[in-house]
C-alpha cells in the first residue's frame, strides 16, 4: 500500500514538472519544450530558398521529408554571426509540421517545477513578447521559455515548403 502512494506521489510530481530543452542563444539561456524536440543536428549546410523570409535559412532534407530551417538570431534582430561547430539545428515538431531552429549551442534538458515559472514582464513597445511563455529560474540561471508553437506559424512552413517544392520541380 505504500508501494501504491509513492507511485502516486511520484506521478503527481511529474504533473508538476516541465521538460525544457535549453540552447544560448547571443549570451542568453532560452528554453522549448522537449516535447516538441524531433532531434538535434550539428549545423549542416541548407538550400537556399527564393523569396523567403529573411531569417529563413533555406531548407534541409532531413530523411526525405523537406524541414524549413529559422535562424533565431535572425528571427530575433540580433546580430549575425559565423556558424560554429557547437552550431546547432534542433528540428521541432510544430503544429504537426517539422522545422529546425538554428541555435548557438545546445545546453542541456532541464526539469522546470511550476514554482519556478514566472510570467515575462510586460513593458511598452517589445517586440516578439508573444512568443515568451514565461521565465524560469534554474540553476543561478534565468531561462527565457519560448512558445514555438505561437512564434512559427504554419503558414510560413507551408509557404517556405510550397517554395521548396516549386523550386525542386524546375
Amino acid at each position: 500500500m505504500n508501494t501504491a502512494r509513492n507511485m502516486s506521489e511520484q506521478q503527481e510530481i511529474e504533473i508538476d514538472e516541465d521538460q525544457y530543452l535549453t540552447f544560448r542563444l547571443d549570451g542568453q539561456e532560452y528554453g522549448v519544450s522537449a516535447l516538441k524536440v524531433q532531434e538535434i543536428k550539428r549545423w549542416d549546410k541548407v538550400t537556399p530558398i527564393p523569396n523567403s523570409p529573411h531569417y529563413v535559412r533555406g531548407v534541409l532534407n532531413l530523411r526525405g521529408l523537406i524541414v524549413p530551417i529559422i535562424d533565431l538570431r535572425l528571427f530575433f534582430n540580433l546580430k549575425e554571426t559565423e556558424y560554429t561547430p557547437v552550431t546547432a539545428i534542433i528540428v521541432m515538431n510544430l503544429g504537426g509540421s517539422l522545422a529546425g531552429i538554428v541555435v548557438d549551442s545546445v545546453s542541456d534538458v532541464i526539469n522546470v517545477k511550476a514554482e519556478q515559472k514566472r510570467a515575462a514582464p510586460e513593458y511598452e513597445g517589445q517586440k516578439n513578447r508573444e512568443f515568451i511563455s514565461g521565465l524560469a529560474q534554474s540553476d543561478g540561471k534565468l531561462l527565457i521559455l519560448l512558445d514555438m508553437d505561437r512564434m512559427i506559424k504554419s503558414e510560413t512552413l507551408d509557404q517556405v515548403e510550397t517554395a521548396a517544392v516549386s523550386a525542386t520541380a524546375k
